[in-house]
Formats: structure tokens, C-alpha cells, sequence
């Protein structure tokens, strides 16, 4: 007995779950349901399993759901695909609105597995328990990391959804224009002073030699509740990923540290002197973008894995520019740079979706993981997207960009120690220094140590907590408040009896997983 959820647009979370929960007890559906059988022909001639999915996309346009790379995916999975793609830029909201009208898809991409709404729904019953379950399936156990597996556990030590692996080594960090560097004769820096030095060279010193005053040092945002791209500045002052660092084997709030306060002053300056965008705390993560790849910005937060797509607007202003000179990774700020959780994200499965069809589900992730039908979405179609030449595969750059099936990997990617540093698809020489800088970020990269914590207080106080802190921040940088109103928020939070019980929760779970 199912119901139609899709009739019902307005229900609250709670109804969500009871409503749900009854209808497994009516259908015999436990929490961990047994699988079908391992490794199955999904090409085995049974119907297609239709599925609906609601993911992001980050390029320009997103995949042709009638294109031949989807149709391809689907007869290798056995599926029809109704795919939901939301731009990046807004797909927070309209997540949190898909998940709260009760209409949710079968599969849903969670970009933040411990927001406050998706801990609520998975504890009211609206996500599958998949906890015994995924270890049946040989790709989606073996291929994510243990590491994912248990960082995404939410607070009664379940799964509800399959991790999405990524690499963790190459996270987003400053990338420069290195032919700026090479011009100006300055080195790659390695300090915060460095830093501040090589951005007000790429502001004043007509980097790009046109003549004008037209340039910016650091291209970055920050959002209504956390520091967006500006954040890597923070990060290299108090030197820790995230807004946690461990001191003595228990962990402090970043925003109590003094290094925060010096990281305001040094943001403060660079707005001051036209080293940032003017309007940084209104722009959205595609117009970053666009400054860099306008070729007014000489550096920008980003991977190297992304190289290919910016050389290819950079060039359309600037033909001069080519591989890693104009998108060169800095190694280490402070002997600091950021590493990354080895996911992002992952794949929750409604509980309105019966048992039956949550197995397939299974198999069509499972099946996804396969050189084979990965492999589509990496090359996409021969002919189409890319040409064989002496046996070695030649990506048709425009044809495949166009097509945005690189989005495919917001649903289902494959971890590769590399991922975020490089594509198989670069040019040798960018292979080869990239691999070579990331081992050497390798020595000195710092993991959040919070990811997956549990503070029952952060999850009501935590939202507002941070959209103060930014509130505080933002004016700051802008100019609008002194640096003593982030001293006043400072010690404010000090005495907060709610900060006080979120940094005791945060500890005790922190110790429950470090066993200190």
C-alpha cells in the first residue's frame, strides 16, 4: 500500500514522517531491507525502472535528458531517468522546498548532509536506513572510502544515503595566473604577507598589460551565513579547514581564536584598496567565476580539476593564455592548505520509494560505478563528444563542454586520488606538474575535524549563531563596523551559555569518534 505523495505539496515534516513510517508497517518494509541480488544484469531485458532525481548542475546549461550519453546511462542501468536539474547557484532553496512540501523525488542529491532539515527528516523516518544494506553492492562499498562512510553517519549512528566520494586531496585553495606572476618577477607565495603582496601587485602593476587600471588582486564572496571563497583567507590565518581546530586534542571555535580577528583586519585592508571585488558580499559563486574568466581577476579559490573549463573562457579574452600558467594551484599559505572529507554531499532514497524499487536504486548506482558506464559521462558518446587518435582518446572540448555531461557527476562519480587536481583529458605537462604540487599540498593539507559531529544545541542555535558571526564579519570587511565590533561578538560568544553547550557537545562527540 503506497500513497500519492505528489497530491499532498503543503505538509509539515512531521506528517511527512508518521505518514511514511506507517505506510512501510503497511507494506512489511523494515528499516534495512535485504537486497536484491548482488550483481545482477541490469541489460536483462525486465522493464526499466523509472526514477526521479533532483540534482545541480554547475555548468552553463545541463545534460539533454534525450541526449545519446543519458540514453546510454540508462540501457547500462536498466532506467528511465526523470532528472530535476537546478542550478548550483540556487539549489539550496530549492531543495529545502522540495523536501518540506513533501514532494520528493526518489533520489535526492544532499549537498549538506548535516543541515538542520535533513538530520530533522532522516530522524523522522522521511530517508532510508541503508546502514546494512550498502555493503551488498561491491562498487558503492569498495569504491567510497570507509572514511565517508562514517563521517556521514548521522547522530544515531545510521546512513541514510550513499556518500558521493570525492577526492580528498586538492580541495579548492587559492589558483593564480602565473603568467601575471612570471611577468610582474614574483613568486608563488607561501604567507599570509605574501599573499596581501602578490594581490596588490595584481591590482596596481597592470598585470595584464593593457594600459588600465582595470585588474583585481583575489576574486571572492562570501554568503549570508559563512565566508563563501573568501574563507580560505580565515582558513590561512587560524589554520584549520572549517570553523573548528584541534588544540591539545579538544576542539575551539575559529572564530574565538585572535587569528580570525587579524584575517578581518587583512580582508578589511584588501577592500579598502580595491585587492577584492567591490561587491563581494553580493556575488554569487558563477560571477566569481566570470571575473576570473574575464581575465580581470589574477587569482581565484578554486581546483585545478577545473582547469580545462576556465582556460577555455580565459582564451576567448585573452588568446596569449594556455594550461597551468594562467591557472596555477598555490602549494601551502602558512604551511596550510585545505583537505577535503573524500565526499560531497550524497544520495538519499525517500522513504516513499517501496523496497522493491530501493533495490534497484542500489543496483543503478552500483551499475553507474563501472569503468563502463562511468566512462560515459567522463569521454561521453565516440564521434560526438570525442575521437580515438593512435588508440588514445581526444575530447571534441567544445562539442563536450556544450553538453554539460560532466553534471552527471553531481549524481554518481567515482573517487580518484587525483579527481580534484586533474582530468585524464589535460595536457601532459599540466598532469605532470599538478600531480607533483598535490603531493607536495599532501604534507601540509588540514581536514576539518568536525565533519559529522553531533551538537543537539548547534542544530537549533547554530543557523543563527552563523548568520550573525557573518552579519559581524561582513561590516567589518566592508568598512560599516570597526574591528572592535567583531571583539564585542567575541566576547559575547564567550559567555553565551548556548556556545558554551555547543562546544561541550561537539567535544564529547568529538572524543566518541577519537576515543581521547
Amino acid at each position: 500500500m503506497q500513497r500519492n505523495w505528489g497530491k499532498k505539496k503543503r505538509l509539515t515534516i512531521s506528517t511527512i514522517a508518521m505518514a511514511l513510517m506507517s505506510t512501510a508497517a503497511l507494506s512489511g518494509c523494515g528499516q534495512n531491507p535485504a537486497p536484491a541480488a548482488s550483481g545482477s544484469d541490469s541489460s536483462s531485458g525486465s522493464k526499466p525502472t523509472e526514477i526521479s532525481i533532483i540534482s545541480a548542475f554547475t555548468s552553463a546549461n545541463p545534460p539533454d535528458p534525450n541526449g545519446e550519453t543519458q540514453k546510454a546511462i540508462e540501457k547500462a542501468t536498466n532506467t528511465k531517468l526523470n532528472i530535476q536539474w537546478v542550478s548550483a547557484n540556487n539549489y539550496k532553496e530549492r531543495l529545502n522546498v522540495s523536501m518540506s512540501s513533501g514532494d520528493i523525488p526518489d533520489v535526492v542529491m544532499i549537498d549538506d548532509p548535516f543541515s538542520t532539515m535533513f538530520r530533522s527528516m532522516a530522524q523522522q523516518g522521511a530517508f532510508w536506513d541503508i546502514t546494512s544494506l550498502y555493503s551488498k553492492y561491491p562498487n558503492i562499498s569498495k569504491q567510497i572510502p570507509a572514511e565517508a562512510w562514517k563521517a556521514t553517519k548521522m547522530q544515531d549512528g545510521k546512513n541514510y544515503g550513499v556518500p558521493r566520494p570525492r577526492g580528498a586531496e586538492g580541495a579548492r585553495f587559492f589558483t593564480l595566473r602565473k603568467d601575471w606572476l612570471d611577468k610582474l618577477g614574483m613568486q608563488v607565495p607561501t604567507t599570509t604577507d605574501e599573499l596581501y603582496n602578490v594581490m596588490k601587485a595584481f591590482k596596481e602593476k597592470d598585470p595584464d598589460g593593457n594600459g588600465k587600471n582595470d585588474t583585481i588582486g583575489f576574486a571572492g564572496n562570501v554568503n549570508a551565513a559563512d565566508m563563501g571563497t573568501l574563507g580560505i583567507v580565515i582558513n590561512s590565518f587560524t589554520g584549520a579547514t572549517g570553523n573548528w581546530k584541534d588544540q591539545n586534542g579538544s576542539l575551539v571555535y575559529t572564530d574565538m581564536m585572535p587569528e580570525t580577528r587579524s584575517a578581518l583586519e587583512f580582508l578589511n585592508k584588501a577592500y579598502k584598496e580595491g585587492l577584492i571585488p567591490a561587491d563581494f558580499a553580493s556575488l554569487k559563486p558563477s560571477q566569481v567565476d566570470d571575473l576570473y574568466a574575464s581575465g580581470k581577476a589574477g587569482m581565484i579559490a578554486d581546483k585545478t580539476g577545473n582547469m580545462q573549463e576556465m582556460i577555455s573562457k580565459l582564451g576567448k579574452v585573452d588568446p596569449s593564455v594556455h594550461d597551468h600558467q594562467a591557472f596555477y594551484p598555490v602549494t601551502y599559505i602558512n604551511q596550510f592548505n585545505p583537505k577535503g572529507p573524500g565526499f560531497l554531499g550524497m544520495l538519499a532514497i525517500s522513504k516513499q520509494v517501496p523496497e522493491e524499487k530501493l533495490n534497484k536504486i542500489m543496483e543503478m548506482i552500483d551499475k553507474w560505478m563501472t569503468p563502463e558506464v562511468f566512462d560515459l559521462q567522463t569521454w561521453g558518446i565516440e564521434g560526438t563528444h570525442y575521437t580515438v587518435k593512435s588508440g588514445n582518446k581526444e575530447l571534441i572540448k567544445d562539442k563536450y563542454t556544450a553538453s554539460g555531461i560532466d553534471n552527471y557527476n553531481q549524481i554518481v562519480y567515482v573517487a580518484d586520488p587525483y579527481a580534484n587536481t586533474l582530468h585524464r583529458n589535460f595536457p601532459k605537462e599540466s598532469i605532470d606538474l599538478y600531480t607533483k604540487l598535490q603531493d607536495e599540498r599532501a604534507k601540509t593539507s588540514k581536514a576539518d575535524p568536525s565533519i559529522g559531529l553531533y551538537s543537539e544545541t548547534f542544530q537549533s542555535y547554530g543557523p543563527e549563531l552563523a548568520k550573525q558571526a557573518q552579519d559581524v564579519k561582513t561590516k567589518v570587511i566592508l568598512g560599516v563596523s570597526p574591528i572592535t565590533a567583531w571583539d564585542d561578538f567575541v566576547n559575547q560568544l564567550k559567555s553565551n551559555p548556548q556556545m558554551t553547550k555547543i562546544t561541550a557537545e561537539i567535544n564529547t562527540s568529538y572524543k566518541q569518534r577519537t576515543g581521547k
